[in-house]
C-alpha cells in the first residue's frame, strides 16, 4: 500500500464526506447487526467507524469481514458518508462521519488477548469510556499491546513535544547538543554503578553513567561553554515504587553564569515545558534555603500547596513543669508543631491518642506525640494539667489556634528527627483530610543545601564532590568545620517533589583536592579515580554550573500520570524487573569464562563468607529471623542436639549409602489412593458455600500484591 494513498483515521471530518480514502489500522471495537457490521477503526490519529453493509459493500467483503475480531491489523477502502441525523457520536471526534467499505484486507490476525486494548466500548454505534482494571505486571508483560492503547499513545506523543520544546529553547539560547559516553569508569556519585565488564581488558570494567557530571565539566574546560544532552542515566539504586534503574534528564551546563542566570533560564524552560500540558506557570518561582525548608515542612523537597506549616514552641516551654519536655530541653532539644485547623471532629481523642501517638509517628521514628484539641474553654488533653497558664496561653498564640483546630507537637533532642518526623506527619494528615488542592502547581528553588553530611567514618557528599563550597578557607580535616559549610548547589522543587537539581562547580585543582581530602580519599585513589579531571583543572578551567531535570518525573507530573512508569515506553517495574523480556536473566558461562569472570577473585573469600561459619548467623539469615543474645546459648543448644541426632542416624548407614535426610518412609499423606478426584463436598456446592466469590471451581480471593 503506497503511503501517499493512506488516509488518517482520527482526522477525517464532514468536509471530506464524498470521499474514497484508504485506511490502515487495528480493530478496536466491533457491533454486528447480522446483515450490518459496524467496527471502530484506531490508528495513532484516532478513531472512526467504518460499515460493512450488503447494500454497499460486495458481498465477499462483507464475508471477510465476518472474521474480524478486536485488534485484527486491517486496510479499508470505502467512501466517507455523513451519519444519518440521530446516529452522530460526541464520543469520538469522527463522530459526525463513517466510511462504507468496499473492500477489506486483512494484514494481521490477532490471538486471544490477555487484556482488553480498546478504551471504549460500542452501544448503539456510540463509543463509551470503558473502565478497566489491569494489573501493572501484565501490561508490562504485554507492552507492545499495552502501547495500542490511545491513553498510553498519547503520554508518549506529549512527552515527545516536551523534548522537543527543550531543544528547540535551548538551541535559541546558545546551547549545543554533545553526546558523552556510556561506557566511563566508577566514579562515587552517591548511588552504585551498573558495572560492564570489559573482554578486551580481561578482571576490568566499565561503570554506565550515574550521570555525565565529569565529562560535561570537560566540556567547560574544552570551551563550548554552553552545553545540553537528553541523556540516559543509570543508578543500582535500592527499590522506591517510582523510581527505575534507567532514566532519562535533561543535563546541561554553562561558564562564566551564576546561579542567578540558571535560575532565569530553568524558570523560562520549566514554564514552555507546562504549557504543552495547559498549565501556567507563575514566575519568577520563589527561593527558600534548605534550613527554611526544613524549620517549615521537615523536608528538602517541601509540598507548599497547603499550609500547616511547623512553628517553634521550644522557647515556649524553657521553665516548663513537664517531664518530658523538660528532660528534652535540657539535652538540647527543640519543640515543633503544626496546627490542623478544623480537625477536631474528624481527629477524635481516640485516634489522636491510639493511632497517631501511639503507632503512626512513632513508625516515623519519633519517640511520641504529644496533641491538644482546641475548644472554647481552651486546651483538652490528657497533659494539659501539667503546662502553667502561661504555657497555654502562649500555644494559642503562637499557632494562632482556634476552637476546632487539633495541635500536633513533636519533641526530641534531634532537630533532625523532630523535622523530619513532623514532616511526614504533615503529609499523612494533609492526604488523609483531602487538604491537597488538585490542580495547583507550586515552583520553588531549595537554595544553600549542607556541603558535606555526617557518616560513620567522617564525611561523605551532599550532592557530589565537585560542587563548589560557600567558602574555600576550611581545614578539611576538621569535621564539625566541614559539617558548617552550605554549597553553592540548588533544586527545582514542586509539589513536593525534586524535579532537578545542580550546582556552580568547582574549578580550581586545589580546592577540589581539598573536597576529595575531606571526603577521606588517599592521593593514591585520588590519582586513580580523579587523576584525569584535575589535569584538565590545571589549563584555565573556566567558571562555570549547570543543572540536571528529571525528564521522566517532569513529564508524569504535567500529564497528571500517577507513575513514571506510565510516560516511559518499556520501563522496568517496581522491582527493577522487565516482565516483557525477562531481565535481568543468567547468561552462559561460556560468556563469563569469555569475559575472565568465572575466577574473579581468585581464592580470596566472598564478602561475608565469615559470617558463614557461624550456625546460628547462618540460621538467622536463613529464616529472616533476628536472634539476640541472651536467645543464642538456647539455640546453640538446639543445634547441637540436632547435629548430634544426625550424626547418631548416618554412623547406623552403611559406609555405601547416602547420608539420610529422613527417618520415615516417603508416602503420601494428603489422600488416600494415588488417583486424583474431586471431593464430594465440591461437587454438591457445599464447600463454596462460605467462599466470598466462586469462579471455575475455585474459591476467589482478593488479590494480596498489587
Amino acid at each position: 500500500m503506497p503511503h501517499h494513498d493512506r488516509s488518517s483515521c482520527g482526522e477525517l471530518r464532514l468536509a471530506d464526506a464524498g470521499k474514497e480514502v484508504t485506511l490502515a489500522g487495528w480493530v478496536d471495537a466491533l457491533r454486528d447487526h447480522g446483515e450490518v457490521l459496524f467496527i471502530h477503526l484506531r490508528d495513532r490519529s484516532g478513531i472512526v467507524q467504518v460499515v460493512f453493509t450488503p447494500e454497499s459493500t460486495p458481498q465477499a467483503v462483507c464475508d471477510k469481514a465476518a472474521e474480524l475480531k478486536s485488534e485484527f491489523c486491517v486496510q479499508v477502502t470505502g467512501r466517507v458518508i455523513e451519519r444519518a441525523e440521530g446516529t452522530d457520536n460526541p464520543g469520538i471526534a469522527t463522530g459526525g462521519i463513517e466510511v462504507v467499505a468496499a473492500d477489506l484486507d486483512i494484514l494481521g490476525r490477532c490471538a486471544a488477548l490477555p487484556f482488553q486494548i480498546s478504551e471504549k466500548s460500542m452501544t448503539a454505534g456510540a463509543a463509551v469510556k470503558r473502565e478497566e482494571t489491569v494489573g501493572e505486571d501484565l501490561r508490562l508483560q504485554y507492552r507492545y499491546l499495552d502501547l495500542r492503547r490511545p491513553n498510553m499513545q498519547e503520554h508518549l506523543i506529549r512527552r515527545h513535544r516536551i523534548v522537543k520544546s527543550i531543544r528547540d529553547f535551548l538551541d535559541e539560547q546558545g546551547f549545543v547538543e554533545v553526546e558523552t559516553p556510556m561506557l566511563t569508569r566508577s566514579t562515587p556519585e552517591g548511588a552504585r554503578d551498573y558495572l560492564v565488564p570489559s573482554r578486551h581488558f580481561p578482571k576490568n570494567f566499565y561503570a554506565l553513567p550515574q550521570s555525565p557530571q565529569l565529562f560535561k565539566q570537560l566540556l567547560m574546560v574544552g570551551g563550548m561553554e554552553r552545553y545540553f544532552q537528553i541523556v540516559r542515566c543509570f543508578r543500582d539504586e535500592d527499590l522506591r515504587p517510582n523510581r527505575q534503574p534507567e532514566f532519562t534528564q535533561l543535563d546541561l551546563e554553562a561558564s562564566f553564569i551564576d546561579e542567578a542566570y540558571l535560575y532565569t533560564l530553568f524558570e523560562e524552560l520549566t514554564a514552555r515545558m507546562f504549557k504543552i500540558g495547559g498549565i501556567d506557570l507563575s514566575r519568577p518561582f520563589p527561593r527558600m534555603t534548605w534550613q527554611d525548608a526544613m524549620n517549615s515542612s521537615g523536608s528538602d523537597r517541601p509540598d507548599l500547596r497547603f499550609g500547616m506549616t511547623f512553628q517553634d514552641a521550644t522557647d515556649l516551654f524553657t521553665q516548663t513543669r513537664y517531664g518530658i519536655f523538660k528532660q528534652i530541653l535540657e539535652r538540647g532539644g527543640c519543640i515543633k508543631g503544626i496546627n490542623v485547623q478544623g480537625a477536631s471532629e474528624r481527629l477524635s481523642k481516640n485516634v489522636l491518642q491510639n493511632e497517631y501517638a501511639k503507632e503512626i509517628v512513632p513508625g516515623f521514628g519519633a519517640k511520641g506525640m504529644t496533641w491538644m484539641r482546641v475548644m472554647d474553654g481552651g486546651l483538652e488533653s490528657n497533659i494539659v494539667q501539667f503546662f502553667s497558664e502561661a504555657e497555654r496561653m502562649g500555644i494559642l498564640e503562637r499557632f494562632d489556634a482556634k476552637p476546632g483546630d487539633v495541635i500536633l507537637m513533636i519533641a526530641d533532642p534531634s532537630w533532625s528527627l523532630v523535622c523530619t518526623a513532623l514532616g511526614q506527619l504533615r503529609l499523612h494528615l494533609a492526604h488523609r483530610l483531602d487538604m491537597i488542592p488538585q490542580g495547583v502547581y507550586y515552583p520553588l528553588w531549595v537554595t544553600d543545601f549542607p556541603l558535606f553530611e555526617a557518616a560513620d567514618e567522617g564525611v561523605t557528599s551532599s550532592h557530589h564532590p565537585f560542587t563548589m563550597p560557600d567558602r574555600t578557607d576550611f581545614d578539611p580535616g576538621n569535621i564539625d568545620e566541614l559539617l558548617a559549610l552550605r554549597s553553592r548547589a540548588y533544586d527545582l522543587v514542586m509539589n513536593g517533589e525534586e524535579l532537578g537539581g545542580g550546582s556552580i562547580r568547582i574549578n580550581d585543582r586545589g580546592l577540589q583536592q581539598r573536597i576529595l581530602q575531606a571526603l577521606g580519599l588517599g592521593e593514591q585513589e585520588v590519582a586513580e579515580k580523579f587523576g584525569f579531571f584535575l589535569k584538565a583543572l590545571e589549563f584555565g578551567a573556566p567558571p562555570h554550573g549547570g543543572i540536571a531535570l528529571g525528564i521522566d518525573r517532569v513529564v508524569a507530573m504535567i500529564l497528571g500520570a500517577a507513575s513514571i512508569r506510565e510516560v516511559i515506553a518499556f520501563p522496568k517495574n517496581r522491582s527493577a524487573f522487565c516482565p516483557l523480556t525477562q531481565a535481568p536473566s543468567t547468561v552462559a558461562s561460556a560468556q563469563l569464562e569469555e569475559l575472565g569472570l568465572l575466577d574473579l577473585g581468585g581464592d580470596r573469600p566472598l564478602p561475608g563468607a565469615h559470617a558463614k561459619k557461624d550456625q546460628i548467623e547462618t540460621l538467622s539469615w536463613v529464616s529472616r529471623i533476628g536472634i539476640g543474645d541472651p536467645e543464642r546459648p538456647a539455640i546453640a543448644d538446639a543445634l547441637a542436639q540436632a547435629a548430634a541426632c544426625a550424626d547418631r542416624v548416618n554412623r547406623q548407614a552403611s559406609p555405601q549409602d547416602a547420608p539420610l535426610f529422613r527417618v520415615a518412609a516417603v508416602s503420601n499423606r494428603f489422600r488416600e489412593g494415588r488417583e486424583a478426584r474431586i471431593h464430594s463436598l465440591s461437587e454438591n456446592g457445599e464447600l463454596f458455600k462460605n467462599a466470598p466469590a466462586e469462579k471455575g471451581g475455585f474459591f476467589k480471593t482478593a488479590a494480596v500484591l498489587d
